[in-house]
């Protein structure tokens, strides 16, 4: 029985198959007499089969699919292989992806490889890539809002806010009295001297919250006094910082401190509805569609549907996109779970398909290349030098101020000083805003790189010092 049921399978599926293979052929071959008057050229074998099926593949390995998932495979390897190697060395994977997305850039594959960098990176391809990159952006910044525990800030407020405001001013400070010495030349014509001085102050006064948190964990540090008390400055920090960033952009904007009192007012009353009205309502949101293993799909819309919303009010107002994300973030349920549960939906595809793309971009701006005589070099060192005095010395003698021994005081200026992926991420809003040229863009990253990669050897002197 078994059998004549097989046999039937078999001869049904025959039949089926061939008789509409032998219909359909039926069809087109009749067709062809429908194409009488409509100028169709066949194709001759002028060219051999195998080269046919070369042009075809060439085709399509050139066209901008291909290209944009070729371009995203070639990034990952890159950046997963730079990370690696990084965390090797004791450094923050972070670092080696930075590295990865200058060793693809013009300083390297395009100064020796122009070909392959032509090949792989064509400037009408950037496009996508730039777009793909920032929507990694916006995701990241919504992680760093959601990493930030605000109950953290309030156990530890008075220190913090003392520690962290001096790493801000301190640096800021020293950035716009560089920009004084530098604006001559290296400001771009049409940019003020208020515009270029503030956005160096800022850009000298970040700190990278996600990358000083790892840095603490990894160390095994999260649960001593130092670790919440620099987590927390650092926390403090980018609130700050991200505040100020964002009337910074204004005023760049709009073109003067008056004019870009509307939009800072817009963005007050913008944090304002994000705090008092859309924040209870996430929390409701949070209560009423919670099962018990997680939340239903319509309350996961809605969380994500804030994300945008928030970054398209922020992006139309005129303080960016990302100040947006972040905030987002921040106004999410306190609940840990909830959190935890949100970061681990977005944190692989954030961190590992579209935030490298950011550095590959920040690679291709970068010529290292450009910095071709001794001068330019000496600046670089120069902005090396007021970037670490004035962040490290700034933090240090504001936590020995509050009560830090010398030993913790100083470890916090260390973690304070790290800038690794934030820092890049206000040099291209500069570089986009056209308030950075091609050669400080490039002097910038290098200080980003620096001052991230040195944060993991100076606490190991320090720790070395402490143990003697």
């Amino acid at each position: 029985m078994e059998i004549i049921k097989k046999f039937r399978n078999v001869f049904f599926y025959i039949l089926i198959i061939g008789g509409f293979s032998a219909v359909i052929y039926w069809i087109i071959t009749t067709g062809k007499e429908l194409e009488e008057g409509r100028n169709i050229i066949e194709k001759t074998a002028n060219t051999s089969s195998f080269q046919g099926f070369l042009d075809s593949f060439v085709e399509n390995l050139q066209h901008p699919l291909g290209i944009l998932l070729l371009q995203i495979i070639i990034i990952i390897i890159f950046a997963r292989l730079f990370g690696w190697l990084s965390n090797k060395i004791g450094q923050p994977s972070v670092v080696g992806e930075i590295i990865a997305g200058i060793v693809l850039g013009p300083s390297l594959l395009g100064l020796y490889l122009p070909d392959v960098s032509q090949f792989l990176f064509p400037v009408k391809s950037l496009g996508n890539l730039q777009i793909l990159s920032n929507v990694g952006l916006i995701l990241f910044m919504f992680i760093v809002g959601l990493e930030l525990n605000i109950k953290i800030l309030k156990n530890k407020a008075h220190e913090a806010v003392v520690i962290s405001h001096a790493s801000i001013i301190v640096p800021f400070a020293a950035g716009i009295a560089l920009a004084y010495f530098i604006y001559s030349s290296f400001a771009p014509d049409d940019i003020s001297f208020m515009s270029f001085s503030l956005f160096l102050g800022i850009s000298m006064s970040i700190t990278a919250f996600p990358v000083l948190a790892r840095i603490i964990q990894e160390r095994g540090m999260q649960k001593t006094k130092l670790g919440a008390i620099a987590i927390t400055c650092a926390a403090a920090d980018d609130i700050t910082a991200w505040c100020l960033l964002a009337a910074v952009i204004a005023i760049v904007k709009a073109g003067s401190f008056v004019s870009s009192i509307y939009t800072i007012i817009l963005a007050a009353g913008y944090v304002l509805v994000m705090m008092r009205f859309v924040r209870p309502f996430l929390k409701k949101v949070a209560e009423t569609y919670k099962t018990d293993t997680g939340y239903k799909k319509s309350a996961m819309a809605i969380f994500f549907l804030t994300l945008l919303i928030s970054s398209f009010a922020t992006e139309v107002i005129g303080i960016h996109a990302l100040f947006g994300a972040f905030m987002a973030g921040v106004i999410m349920p306190s609940n840990p779970r909830f959190r935890s549960m949100l970061i681990d939906k977005i944190d692989d595809i954030a961190l590992i398909v579209l935030l490298p793309l950011f550095f590959v971009i920040t690679g291709l701006r970068t010529e290292i290349g450009l910095l071709n005589d001794a001068y330019l070099w000496e600046v670089t060192g120069i902005i090396i030098a007021v970037a670490v005095l004035g962040k490290f010395v700034g933090s240090a003698v504001a936590a020995k101020y509050v009560g830090q021994s010398w030993t913790e005081s100083l470890t916090i200026g260390a973690l304070m000083n790290t800038r690794g992926l934030m820092e890049l991420v206000v040099l291209n809003i500069g570089y986009d805003l056209g308030i950075l040229n091609a050669e400080i863009f490039a002097m910038m990253v290098i200080m980003a790189l620096v001052t991230t990669f040195m944060t993991g050897p100076i606490i190991n002197l320090i720790e070395r010092f402490k143990s003697k």
